[in-house]
């Protein structure tokens, strides 16, 4: 049941990185699309799918945020990639401003990645020390 919930909860994470990245080029295009109906209601289906086989995977670990470091580094990424999606989609006063919100949260989701990954809080970041 583990693999099952993990191969689900990755599948989720590249729909969402595809979805976001396709959504910044149609901001950046300033494509009317971004503003259809199924483009702003699929991502919420995936992410909740995601949300609910992360916590069942954490839930099946036993590595749960506030307690394994890494775990909690993911946590406070994903609320910073959401904060960052969200100035680069919607509430971004200038273009330049969502454009760097958009690369900024890019960013953030490949660290996220990395810290998955690695199982280590700095993730891709350590490499820096």
């Amino acid at each position: 049941m583990y693999s099952l919930v993990k191969y689900v909860h990755v599948a989720s994470v590249v729909l969402s990185l595809v979805g976001f990245f396709v959504r910044g080029i149609l901001m950046i295009r300033a494509s009317p699309l971004l503003n259809a109906r199924w483009i702003r209601v699929l991502p919420h289906i995936n992410d909740t799918i995601l949300l609910v086989a992360a916590l069942s995977l954490a839930v099946m670990s036993e590595q749960y945020p506030f307690v394994a470091g890494w775990a909690t580094a993911k946590v406070l990424g994903v609320i910073a990639y959401i904060i960052l999606g969200s100035l680069a989609l919607r509430a971004g006063s200038t273009r330049n401003m969502r454009i760097a919100c958009w690369l900024a949260a890019l960013a953030t989701f490949g660290w996220i990645v990395s810290v998955a990954l690695t199982r280590r809080p700095m993730g891709f970041l350590a490499a820096l020390n």
